[in-house]
């Protein structure tokens, strides 16, 4: 009964708090045996605050006793992935020049937000040394694997938190997405996983990467995905391109998606995809039709952004690595300080050519959805690979953004875009498909979610089944 209550989703724990056939005290009990069970495997937590965790849950149960709950998510386990300050607690973000001693004097926007709706906060989540690539080690905390195959990558920056969603250590967690880092781990561990539009969930500190990081939920479910959300979205003074908060509860879109015209791209004109990932995403897009969209199969009519996503994405690299000094710089990930020493070659001539052009693919996009309410594609070309690797060996690619073609032109553009399981290959991996919403309107990409999701069930990895 312990590991069931694991994979309870926040809405099912919200319901049975409310009936008072759980506790929270229980519940977050289980999911600590889970982390103390599954984790040693895995490495997707680097910090659990198992103590505090069962204060706030005592403190969550004496509220719901009373029958006066204070905010959306009270009682519910959450993870947080260790880019993001928590008040009280070091940062660690994946790098050995982190200070253990130097503690935030205050929470990040969205976690104050899951602090204030009461959520339980189980620790620290797994990410490579500051986000820099998808892919799930770091110098300061090793490899996190892959649930599903503890020899493959779980897919990265929010490495660890997708980890802790797939295996029932916390039915939600906290995630950010500067080119798929939410998305990828998500697909590769088979969950849900929303990079919300850029500045719906505020960000502080900005992150040396720009206006391509986004902040988002990973989840088991859409509900939770859409909750989650809808208590971290709205502006914050911190943060000066945070957007308001939707005019409608994100929590409560429904209807389904007939009626709707839905654009399906395979490779997006250009990507190689493996074929029995590309069976997979196919399938799942033909569901969309039974439930009445009008799907085209039709390229978006963009070239490939590689190349201009590496110049925001390195020049981002040596924005973050002039902070350090020489010494520091020697233990970090070589491959973080090789990109930023490309990025710092860069021009600001280079720079703003580069921008100009990425003005120029979101305008495309905009007229793009004009005629297709959403966009499919698969979420990754590939399922998981090696777990120590920042490609697949023998590939012949070079960096991370070589094999996840279908992620970060939508950083570049600042859409909402979420994943969804949609299968497992003969091997036992997860595919994904991405649902790539216009701009601002996470509502429709929720929507089309649940729509796909109904009539499914969320398959835990194996090793994590009760």
């Amino acid at each position: 009964m312990s590991a069931e209550l694991c994979f309870l989703s926040a809405t099912e724990l919200l319901a049975a708090y409310r009936a008072r056939t759980l506790s929270p005290v229980d519940v977050t009990r289980a999911v600590l045996a889970q982390i103390e069970r599954l984790d040693p495997a895995i490495n997707g937590f680097c910090g659990v605050w198992a103590d505090e965790a069962l204060d706030q849950a005592r403190a969550s149960e004496a509220r719901w006793s009373k029958g006066a709950p204070e905010g959306r998510l009270d009682g519910v386990p959450v993870s947080l992935k260790d880019l993001m300050l928590v008040r009280g607690k070091p940062t660690g973000r994946g790098s050995r020049t982190s200070d253990p001693a130097d503690l935030a004097a205050d929470d990040a926007p969205a976690i104050a937000r899951l602090r204030a709706a009461n959520a339980v906060f189980l620790g620290r989540t797994t990410t490579p040394e500051f986000g820099w690539k998808g892919c799930g080690d770091s110098p300061l905390t090793g490899i996190t694997r892959n649930p599903w195959n503890l020899e493959r990558n779980p897919g990265g920056s929010s490495s660890g938190a997708a980890t802790a969603v797939a295996t029932g250590m916390g039915c939600l967690a906290l995630g950010s997405d500067g080119g798929g880092s939410i998305r990828m781990p998500a697909g590769f561990c088979g969950i849900y996983g929303l990079k919300a539009n850029y500045g719906r969930v505020p960000a502080y500190p900005a992150s040396a990467y720009g206006t391509l990081s986004h902040v988002g939920p990973m989840t088991r479910t859409v509900d939770d995905a859409a909750l989650m959300l809808a208590v971290m979205a709205g502006p914050d003074e911190r943060d000066w391109q945070s957007l308001p908060a939707p005019a409608e509860d994100l929590a409560a879109t429904g209807g389904g998606v007939a009626g709707w015209r839905i654009a399906f791209s395979p490779d997006l004109g250009y990507a190689k995809v493996d074929p029995e990932i590309a069976d997979l995403v196919r399938t799942a897009a033909r569901r969309f039709e039974a439930m009445g969209a009008i799907v085209e199969e039709v390229s978006p009519g963009f070239a490939d952004p590689k190349e201009l996503f590496r110049i925001h994405w390195y020049a981002g690299a040596a924005n973050l690595m002039r902070n350090f000094p020489p010494e520091k710089q020697a233990v970090m990930d070589p491959g973080l300080r090789q990109i930023a020493e490309e990025g710092a070659r860069y021009s600001l001539l280079d720079y703003m050519t580069a921008m100009g052009e990425r003005e120029a693919l979101g305008q495309h996009m905009q007229r793009f959805h004009r005629t297709y309410r959403l966009l499919l594609t698969p979420t990754l070309p590939l399922p998981a690979f090696e777990a120590d690797e920042e490609v697949p060996v023998g590939s012949g690619m070079t960096r991370w953004f070589d094999w996840t073609p279908f992620s970060f032109p939508f950083n570049l553009t600042r859409q909402p875009a979420a994943t969804i399981p949609c299968g497992l290959t003969a091997a036992g991996l997860p595919a994904g498909l991405q649902i790539v919403g216009a701009l601002y309107d996470e509502a429709s990409v929720l929507r089309a979610s649940r729509a796909y999701e109904a009539g499914t069930a969320f398959v835990p990895p194996p090793m994590a089944r009760p």
